[in-house]
Formats: structure tokens, C-alpha cells, sequence
């Protein structure tokens, strides 16, 4: 299946799709490179056209988001895979990789519509639910995971990947800005 059919798939019809992609054998390096460094370079584009009218500093931003995307994808497959076996839920490193990079889908093409004024926060919330519904839909046909076992996995799951998104971009962010003699990211305003 191409990129653009499983992304309108994916958001228009998850719920089949995840039947689909259940059946396919795909590698965490093998969705990187396929799905998720593809969508995230769209996804970057995003924020490098919101500085360009708005702010300097913009293509470090973008910069930030792309490398957290990628380093938060393997990550996350990681975390679901490590966190299976707690939800009684199959521990397979390539169907976790599935459900990570496919569920994020609406996050990275909301990412892109990000530079619209106003909308494209709006978007990015919505992006955000929608990614979790998503996942849900694709924890029983992928992870095998039971239905009572579900919302707390995700929850579980969810947790830990926003704080390592966190982790990573406050980390990487605090980095390049330094690098580039932009001071102190985030906190309390501090600058050296």
C-alpha cells in the first residue's frame, strides 16, 4: 500500500484499516523509513512556515519536532512492546511498531496544517484525540489486547510517551538553542 492511501485509510476508515495492516509484515526500521520519516519531514514544514511569518529561531524549532518525532517513535514502540505483557496483550516488536507509527498519523499531518493562524492549534488537539481513538482501535486487532484491558494500557502507554516527547525535546531543544547562541529554552524564562 502507498503512503498517501494508508494516511486517507488510516484517518477516513481506522477501524478497517487496522484489519488491513494486521496482516502485513512491516519492521520498526522498515515503517521509519516508509511512514514515519516521510510524515514527519511533511509534518516539520508545519512549523518552518509558521516562522518564517512569525518568529526567528523557526527552523531549529522544526528541526526539534522532526529529530523528537523520529527518536520518540522508537521509543514508543519500545514502551508498548515492554508494556504488552502487563495488559495481557501480545509482545511482538513489529506490530507495536504498526500501531505507533500509523496511529500517529493525524498528529503529523496536523503538524503540517500547524502554521494556520488560529485553526491549526485547534487542529492540533483535535489531532491528538483522534491519534488516542486510534490507538485504541488498533490495541485488539494488532496487540491482541483484551477489551477490559484497553483504556488503561492506552492510558498507561499515553503517559509515557508524552513525557519522553517531553524529555527528548526539552533536552535536544536546550541543545541547539545553546548551539546557536538563542539562550535558555522554557523554564521560568531563565538565560544565561
Amino acid at each position: 500500500m502507498n503512503l498517501i492511501e494508508r494516511v486517507k485509510n488510516i484517518l477516513v476508515t481506522p477501524q478497517t484499516e487496522w484489519m488491513v495492516v494486521d496482516t502485513e509484515n512491516a519492521t520498526p526500521q522498515s515503517l521509519l523509513i516508509g511512514y514515519v520519516l516521510p510524515l514527519s519531514i511533511i509534518s516539520a514544514i508545519g512549523p518552518i512556515l509558521s516562522g518564517i511569518f512569525l518568529s526567528s529561531g523557526f527552523v531549529i524549532t522544526a528541526f526539534i519536532a522532526f529529530i523528537s518525532t523520529l527518536i520518540g517513535y522508537y521509543i514508543s514502540v519500545y514502551i508498548v512492546d515492554l508494556l504488552a505483557p502487563s495488559f495481557s496483550s501480545e509482545k511482538n516488536l513489529n506490530k507495536s511498531a504498526q500501531l505507533v507509527a500509523y496511529s500517529s498519523t493525524p498528529i503529523y499531518i496536523a503538524g503540517f496544517l500547524s502554521f494556520i493562524p488560529v485553526i491549526g492549534g485547534l487542529l492540533k488537539f483535535v489531532a491528538i484525540v483522534y491519534s488516542i481513538y486510534i490507538t485504541y482501535l488498533g490495541l485488539g486487532p494488532l496487540k491482541q489486547t483484551p477489551e477490559d484491558k484497553k483504556v488503561i494500557y492506552l492510558l498507561v502507554a499515553i503517559l509515557v510517551m508524552v513525557g519522553i516527547t517531553i524529555i527528548v525535546a526539552a533536552v535536544l531543544g536546550g541543545i541547539l538553542f545553546a548551539a546557536f547562541g538563542m539562550g535558555a529554552v522554557g523554564l521560568g524564562g531563565m538565560h544565561p
